[in-house]
């Protein structure tokens, strides 16, 4: 699994013309599923988000708190072509997960994000849909985050 980890102080997502979900202060998250992730990259990446430290604490010290120490919000969006590569300008996106096992899976990880943090804290996009995504990134900081590779994967 992939994540482009945004702090931001707002974000939202448009389907059409329909404000579906939106969030303050927090987290939106472009979430990429590869073709052999596992329950074990959704717990890794669950575990890590959560406790990621990219909030300042009450006296301004940078990098000590994290979006749950902090009761932020999280807006995640799944994005299949976090596993782009290229064939010469052309994308190509076989290393993602097909779509029918992907929107189960995406399903699984929302699922572990709110076990693990807050079910109304934690919201989404509309899998499959042609979203528009705003972000007002905070900072900015955005961390790159990839579940540890598992044997037998090759690299993109």
């Amino acid at each position: 699994m992939r994540a482009v980890i945004q702090r931001c102080r707002s974000a939202s997502v448009t389907v059409g013309d329909e404000v579906i979900s939106s969030i303050g202060k927090g987290l939106c998250i472009l979430i990429g599923i590869s073709r052999n992730d596992t329950k074990k990259d959704i717990d890794y990446m669950v575990r890590k988000i959560v406790n990621l430290r990219i909030f300042e604490d009450e006296n301004g010290k940078r990098w000590t708190h994290s979006v749950q120490d902090k009761k932020y919000e999280i807006l995640c969006i799944s994005q299949f072509t976090l596993y782009c590569t290229l064939k010469g300008n052309k994308p190509d996106f076989h290393h993602s997960m097909a779509a029918d096992a992907s929107e189960k899976f995406y399903s699984d990880f929302l699922s572990s994000m709110k076990a693990a943090y807050s079910d109304d804290k934690i919201k989404d996009g509309k899998f499959g849909a042609l979203m528009q995504v705003n972000i007002q990134n905070d900072g900015p900081v955005t961390i790159n985050l990839e579940s540890p590779r598992n044997e037998g994967e090759v690299a993109n």
